[in-house]
């Protein structure tokens, strides 16, 4: 990781920050999608096929890039983030539960490669994979380290 990290994280949060904001904003207008200034919200450019009603998307959502992460959490009311990494036999084990969390339940899913979003794994504390946090409201609420169980996954995000 680079000299850069703490700022990087510094300035994460200050975008996490505004785009809660804009989204309250845009929540208490009634007006997903638009930023006040009439134009296309970064909410809506995720890369996803998912409606302007924020209803969670039946595949887990690759993340490509750090900014995004903000984006994906602050839309979705339940975001179960999947810190995962290509080289682990657990991770992958978990896919199809993962999917299965996607498709089944109200909560979006974001995956989480930590070895392209190192920056974004240290910040988060995650030492082991598969490590998942599950958000709400846009703020981390439980976490789970190792390999879990369909079941298990259900029940943590219905919870």
């Amino acid at each position: 990781m680079s000299d850069t990290d703490g700022g990087t994280d510094d300035e994460l949060e200050e975008i996490r920050e505004r785009k809660r904001r804009k989204l309250r904003e845009k929540l208490e207008d009634g007006t997903p999608g638009e930023s006040a200034s009439g134009g296309a919200s970064s909410v809506e450019s995720v890369g996803t096929d998912h409606t302007e009603s924020s209803a969670p998307p039946d595949e887990p959502i690759e993340l490509e890039t750090p900014d995004r992460f903000d984006v994906v959490v602050s839309k979705y009311d339940t975001v179960l983030v999947d810190f995962h990494a290509e080289w682990c036999g657990p991770c992958k084990m978990m896919e199809p539960a993962v999917k299965s969390v996607a498709r089944e339940t109200d909560a979006a899913v974001l995956k989480v490669d930590i070895d392209r979003h190192q920056g974004l794994a240290s910040k988060f504390g995650v030492r082991s994979v598969p490590t998942l946090v599950l958000f709400r409201g846009g703020e981390p609420a439980q976490r789970v380290m190792g390999a879990q169980s369909e079941a298990a996954l259900k029940r943590l995000v219905s919870g």
